[in-house]
């Protein structure tokens, strides 16, 4: 049996309750039966893996690798997956290079079984950190069967500072989070955009983005999230805004949000 994660009422509070107890709750959760099987089957396994062939052909296997990344979703889609796996990322046009979720790109270069790639399955510190990542990955995904706010917002005090320190320009920041749909999400609600936002030209949706971010934290970059209280501020925002629209009073999201945020900061 799986431990579920606690989850304490909703929005700023809720999530305040989750950092306190975040360790213990993972801990407990990373040991349970079902999460131990899996992450021992892949560590004794992933090692004799050569192709993308058998990885797609070995369901267990397969469920941890892609969970690693968040793509639990895509397990029955195996030809797809083959074909992210294959294709690899070196190639402009690998199907992996031409998805708008930057997720596949990740999946796809951790195994190397693209062309003029070398497989790292027996690579046991690489699979390790998979493994681990595995665990990460299933505690979100257990907490957001519950409240999904705080899944992204899980997410997102993750990938956030990682993408924060990656060596890339500022904007190549900005367009890989937009390939992210947790922190696409999390910006998006954070920062009012409407559901219509996706649908204008990429463009100016990284201009609005900048913009919009700038307003709240007076930085536009996507460096300035090597500073926690920066990452705090957007996911804050982000739960209060959605704890609003969640009772239904969407007229008056954006003052009623920003209350929130500015009462959790005063304490």
């Amino acid at each position: 049996m799986t431990f579920q994660p606690v989850i304490v009422g909703s929005g700023i509070a809720g999530w305040n309750f989750l950092q306190r107890t975040y360790e213990p709750q993972f801990e407990t959760f990373s040991k349970s039966a079902q999460i131990s099987r899996d992450v021992d089957y892949f560590q004794k396994n992933i090692g004799e893996i050569e192709s993308a062939e058998a990885l797609v052909s070995d369901r267990r296997l397969l469920s941890v690798a892609l969970g690693a990344f968040g793509l639990h979703d895509d397990l029955n889609n195996t030809y797809f997956i083959r074909k992210i796996l294959e294709d690899g990322t070196v190639s402009d046009d690998a199907l992996a290079n031409r998805l708008t979720d930057d997720r596949y790109k990740r999946f796809s270069a951790a195994f190397g079984f693209g062309p003029a790639e070398l497989n790292t399955t027996s690579d046991s510190r690489k699979m390790s950190t998979i493994a681990d990542d595995y665990k990460i990955q299933s505690f979100e995904v257990s907490v957001g069967e519950q409240n999904d706010t705080m899944r992204i917002a899980l997410f997102a005090q993750r990938e956030l500072t990682s993408l924060a320190a990656e060596n890339m320009s500022d904007e190549a920041k900005w367009f890989t989070l937009m390939g992210l749909p947790p922190l696409r999400t999390m910006f998006e609600t954070a920062l009012g955009l409407p559901a219509s936002f996706g649908q204008i030209d990429i463009d100016q949706q990284h201009e609005i983005l900048r913009e919009k971010t700038r307003s709240v934290t007076g930085d536009d970059t996507i460096t300035q999230f090597s500073i926690p209280a920066n990452v705090e501020r957007v996911t804050q925002l982000f739960l209060a805004r959605s704890q609003i629209a969640a009772s239904g009073n969407g007229a008056s999201a954006n003052a009623n949000a920003l209350t929130l945020l500015q009462s959790a900061s005063a304490r």
